[in-house]
């Protein structure tokens, strides 16, 4: 009894982050429910509950153990990995609830408030979950409870027949993806006798298992996780729903849930398939599945066609939404070294991404909030009608093209740092003339907003002092850490370790 109360609490004080998601669930839904007249005061809860989870977050820096243990390992894992990408949820998540007070969108749905706020935090319950479990039971029922608010947050507004077609559309592609995902984890059940990542690679390390089924198994559940980074061939959803969503939902979709797909991809990867890490960082994998290979083709196949497919398009939604395809392809060729150096740039890429992408969707919905427009050449003259708006969506789309002295140009850096250490040098190459073609797309929407002259000239107006203040905010981190970005690179640092490896 005392062992079972002692295993009891020591799991619970590891799961303190999502317990403070959790109890700010119940608070919101409570408040809605008492102050069914008044919603202003549920923003500021759910802050209120962001602080209290990245509070715990930051305590538990530093511990390596495992919630929920059995004989094999455990259903999650605290480790500095997990902790980096909460944290990037936290921000990310505190960055939006502040986007949505001042969006339109979001205001003329005043009377759902409740559901909004508490949808959100449904989010990063399950994002939480995502980016720490290791049983591939806790991975299925994270990413259903992540798509399933994602899928009611896409059609939240119901003033478009985009908005309804973005939410079923993602409903439709989401049912197929976890369908497949879970036929791919019945598999490895099957071949295995067991969930747990940690008893999987035992068996697959020390057992004779059929070759075939196992890379089966494993592409089907590639699948599950590539529909949430929004990875080629899997992102037709992508461009039609962060289209029809209300811009703070894209924003929070490009960002909170990609990243909780990669980490969860990350941890997949590195826990079932690695066989050791050698004196330089580089991961030796189990001769199953040539996972090198495999994510080379996928990321370039991704930041390809979501550079291509942007240079066509005249929504900035839908301009954004194939550019955070690009990203992701990006990304992917950092997972693609099989190295700690490859994935401490996934890390740095990732915080610097999550900055100038959400900053760009903020100056996004600033402006429509104010033309009733997301249409490019709806932008002509901008740059002179509203200076500070027009100035900072080109930082941040000078900073997504990777060109210094922004934090893009780091991410970047490092990124292309891990592939020519790793002799990738045609990947590098093949990355970098992407890169090219992505600065055509953004520089055709500067030059919209600085030297072609509107017909009809835009009244100048200007964001509230708050909004100055929130952008500002936001501007600051891109700038000096490409400057000054040597806490980000050892914070990254500290964070590349897995629990067990």
């Amino acid at each position: 009894m005392n062992f079972n109360l002692d295993y009891i609490t020591h799991s619970l004080g590891l799961i303190k982050p999502e317990i403070a998601i959790s109890l700010s669930i119940v608070w919101l839904v409570a408040s809605d429910l008492i102050l069914s007249k008044d919603k202003t005061i549920l923003p500021y809860i759910g802050m209120i509950g962001l602080f209290a989870a990245g509070f715990y977050i930051i305590q538990q820096w530093g511990v390596s153990s495992f919630a929920s243990p059995n004989n094999a390992g455990g259903m999650i894992a605290v480790d500095n990995f997990g902790s980096f990408f909460k944290l990037i949820i936290i921000i990310a998540t505190f960055l939006v609830i502040l986007f949505s007070i001042s969006s339109s969108e979001i205001k003329s749905v005043f009377e759902r408030h409740g559901e909004y706020y508490s949808l959100i935090f449904g989010m990063v319950l399950g994002m939480f979950f995502m980016v720490s479990a290791t049983d591939l039971i806790l991975i299925y029922l994270s990413i259903e409870l992540v798509s399933l608010s994602s899928y009611v947050l896409a059609g939240f507004t119901k003033n478009s027949l985009r908005n309804s077609e973005a939410s079923l559309k993602y409903v439709i592609y989401g049912s197929a993806a976890s369908g497949i995902m879970l036929f791919g984890i019945s598999i490895i059940y099957g071949i295995t006798g067991s969930t747990n990542l940690y008893a999987i690679h035992t068996v697959i390390q020390t057992a004779q298992v059929p070759v075939s089924t196992i890379v089966l198994s494993g592409i089907l559940i590639f699948t599950g996780i590539g529909f949430k980074i929004s990875a080629a061939p899997f992102h037709f959803w992508a461009p039609d729903v962060y289209e029809g969503a209300p811009i703070t939902i894209t924003a929070y979709l490009s960002v909170a849930s990609k990243a909780a797909g990669f980490a969860l991809l990350i941890r997949f990867i590195k826990i079932t398939f690695i066989q050791s890490v050698d004196a330089n960082g580089y991961w030796q994998m189990l001769q199953l599945i040539d996972w090198k290979s495999f994510f080379i083709l996928i990321s370039i196949l991704t930041m390809t066609l979501g550079n291509f497919a942007a240079l066509w398009q005249d929504n900035m939604k839908r301009l954004l939404a194939y550019s955070s395809i690009a990203h992701a392809g990006y990304i992917l060729l950092g997972l693609a070294v099989l190295s700690n150096q490859g994935t401490m740039a996934v890390l740095i890429y990732f915080a610097v991404y999550a900055i100038m992408n959400l900053g760009a969707f903020f100056v996004v919905m600033l402006i429509a909030n104010k033309i009733g427009s997301e249409n490019i050449d709806d932008y002509k003259g901008l740059g002179y009608s509203t200076p500070l708006l027009g100035i900072s969506l080109a930082i941040f789309l000078v900073s997504l093209t990777g060109l210094p002295p922004t934090a893009g140009f780091i991410a970047k850096l490092y990124l292309f740092i891990a592939l020519v250490d790793a002799k990738m040098i045609v990947v590098a190459i093949i990355a970098l003339l992407n890169t090219v073609v992505s600065l055509y797309y953004y520089i055709r929407v500067l030059k919209n907003m600085y030297m072609v002259k509107a017909e009809t000239p835009i009244p100048a107006f200007s964001a509230s002092l708050g909004n100055k203040i929130l952008l500002v905010a936001l501007l600051i981190p891109v700038l000096v850490l490409g400057i000054y970005f040597t806490p980000l690179v050892q914070w990254a640092q500290s964070s590349v370790s897995l629990l067990g490896f």
